[in-house]
């Protein structure tokens, strides 16, 4: 496995007490796989994400284990994780068009995060110069500064920076967020590309929109309220979703050809609860249709099928 993910649980400090954002998720990642992570605004995606990356105030680490090729990261040591940065894990951040340094030219910036990773600019010029083509910018934008690429340009050029030194997880967020659509569909397939040619070993790619992980992703994992719902590979998610949020969340997007008057949209009732003192068991019970008295107990995390993991009291007494 190229990622192993144990109990992860990440709380946000505050004056009224911890939010917790990231609640004992479990999960791991094989080998060239590119896994979507999906769920409402503050399920916990992109705290899950910042986790195995840049954990920082006001961010708390509480417990669990980060394993990537079999080596356990200190999440946990902002200091340590540095050595693991690039090279084993790396990030395409949120807003990761703002994410380039304003003042230096691309060139230089670049030569400056390979320098402080102990490598040789000029030695991996022709590699960075190969990337470049591949994701059709020109060489001419290293002697550029970043507010003179377009929002795509600057997209396509953060992802060469963030996987220049090969890692074996990227994490990507959001990042066709904000971009047209032709933009997005070209980022999610040198998501792909990437993959495919071996310049990280597997993926997580997060966002609430679930059609991009629908072309790209190989399975998809959903969350609410900072904890882990429903996984399984993209296809049968889609078409066959087992947890009644991720069945909501399914019946509320838009399908291709089907007309408003044939099929309307549905929403989900209600509204996530607040994390600094989530409710006991199953937290998606206020709003779910399906909700009964053993709903106030922790639901377990059991295979209904070879791949497809639910968290739902639902499908135990189905197998019951």
């Amino acid at each position: 496995m190229s990622l192993q993910i144990e109990n992860l649980r990440v709380y946000y400090q505050t004056l009224r007490g911890d939010v917790k954002a990231l609640d004992g998720v479990t999960f791991t990642i094989g080998d060239g796989e590119i896994m979507g992570l999906a769920g409402e605004s503050g399920c916990g995606k992109s705290t899950l994400g910042n986790s195995l990356v840049l954990l920082k105030p006001p961010m708390r680490y509480v417990e669990g284990s980060v394993t990537v090729d079999g080596d356990e990261l200190p999440i946990w040591d902002f200091e340590r994780m540095n050595e693991y940065r690039y090279r084993t894990i790396s990030t395409v951040p949120q807003y990761a068009m703002n994410a380039m340094n304003p003042t230096r030219k691309i060139g230089r910036m670049i030569a400056e995060i390979l320098e402080a990773k102990g490598e040789n600019f000029e030695a991996l010029l022709p590699e960075l110069t190969r990337r470049l083509e591949l994701v059709e910018l020109p060489e001419k934008v290293l002697d550029m500064y970043p507010i003179e690429l377009s929002g795509g340009m600057k997209q396509r050029m953060v992802m060469v920076i963030s996987t220049l030194l090969n890692p074996s997880v990227l994490i990507a967020d959001e990042i066709t967020s904000a971009l047209d659509v032709s933009t997005q569909k070209a980022i999610a397939e040198m998501l792909v590309e990437f993959r495919n040619r071996e310049f990280v070993k597997s993926m997580i790619v997060i966002t609430h929109d679930v059609s991009i992980l629908y072309q790209i992703a190989d399975s998809i994992m959903v969350m609410y309220a900072g904890k882990f719902a429903e996984r399984a590979p993209t296809s049968t998610l889609i078409r066959e979703p087992r947890h009644p949020y991720t069945q909501m969340l399914i019946s509320s997007l838009p399908e291709i050809g089907v007309k408003f008057g044939e099929k309307r949209l549905k929403g989900i009732p209600g509204k996530p609860p607040l994390l600094l003192d989530p409710p006991r068991g199953c937290r998606f019970r206020d709003r779910c249709p399906f909700a009964h008295e053993r709903c106030v107990e922790e639901p377990p995390v059991i295979e209904v099928e070879k791949g497809h993991w639910v968290s739902c009291w639902k499908e135990v007494g189905s197998d019951a």
